[in-house]
């Protein structure tokens, strides 16, 4: 349920949308796509890795990309978060997340 609030507010604001079940084929998607330009994972995450750790998958494997991490049970103090990789809380305020996705767009 909370996966496809994030795709509506994604689409909602403009973007293209696209779902996956995890950190393997959020990794997958990036490996056969090279027009992604802003990832949104939720820290916790079935099998595999978490999102803090796709993020920092992602900075490494393709800089550009820019990345929003939300989490419904960790704080902010609690996680490392790559550079420029922006954090919201659970839950969050759809217009930040919204003014950031187009911020990060350009």
């Amino acid at each position: 349920m909370q996966r496809m609030m994030a795709v509506d507010l994604v689409e909602e604001a403009g973007f293209e949308a696209l779902e996956v079940a995890d950190a393997t084929e959020a990794v997958s998607v990036l490996e056969a796509r090279a027009d992604i330009r802003i990832v949104v994972t939720d820290i916790d995450m079935p099998r595999g890795l978490d999102g803090v750790r796709l993020a920092a998958l992602i900075r490494e494997r393709w800089p550009p990309i820019e990345i929003i991490v939300i989490s419904g049970f960790r704080a902010l103090a609690e996680v490392r978060l790559p550079e420029r990789a922006e954090y919201f809380s659970k839950p969050y305020e759809p217009a930040a997340v919204v003014a950031a996705l187009r911020r990060m767009a350009g």
